[in-house]
């Protein structure tokens, strides 16, 4: 199962942000890395700011190039605005969907939830980080699953309520899918438009 092992600080500090989740290197080198880190850049180009834009939105969401690729191709087939479509479908990742319930506390932890089999999608075991769920669909923990130390401390501070788009049971310990979430559901600081703009060149 291909995925990103490379060093996390680095990338987070790169773009400022906690792509990977609360990391203290950002509050202690709030500059990016590299000797040259501290120094006055000069301007980026436009290509540049393209290119960091996607590089940001693969890192988040733990998707390779050519999975990325694939992904933009689908969405630019179909109806709509391509780089809204394009966030959507990478929120409709199952590895994604179980952080946003908050059943892992980070999309690395989710993906590896998912990878061992610890979560089902209507009552049956998927174990495809990519796999895509639809409206309707109940994302939930296998019962032999419930008590895994992981999912239990990251469940109690469950803030899927934040989601619109997703209901959460308690009780069962799995949540429904409502709705495709829309541009204003999605809270992550991404510039999409910049990526259609980067794919159109």
């Amino acid at each position: 199962m291909a995925r990103y092992k490379g060093p996390k600080a680095k990338i987070a500090r790169r773009f400022n942000e906690p792509i990977f989740g609360h990391s203290k290197a950002l509050q202690k080198k709030a500059y990016p890395p590299g000797q040259h880190g501290r120094g006055r850049r000069r301007k980026q180009s436009e290509y540049a700011i393209q290119l960091m834009e996607k590089q940001k939105a693969k890192y988040t969401y733990g998707v390779l190039e050519k999975q990325f690729s694939n992904m933009f191709k689908k969405a630019s087939s179909k109806s709509g605005i391509t780089g809204e479509i394009l966030l959507q479908m990478l929120e409709s990742r199952l590895d994604n969907v179980v952080y946003r319930l908050g059943i892992a506390p980070t999309r690395r932890a989710a993906r590896q939830l998912v990878g061992h089999k610890h979560v089902t999608v209507n009552g049956e075991i998927v174990n495809i980080p990519s796999y895509n769920v639809l409206p309707g669909d109940i994302v939930g923990v296998r019962e032999k699953s419930k008590s895994l130390e992981l999912v239990t401390e990251s469940l109690a501070g469950n803030s899927v309520q934040k989601y619109p788009w997703l209901e959460w049971d308690k009780s069962s310990m799995s949540g429904k899918i409502i709705n495709i979430p829309t541009r204003e559901d999605i809270p992550e600081n991404i510039k999409e438009q910049l990526i259609v703009e980067l794919y159109s060149k």
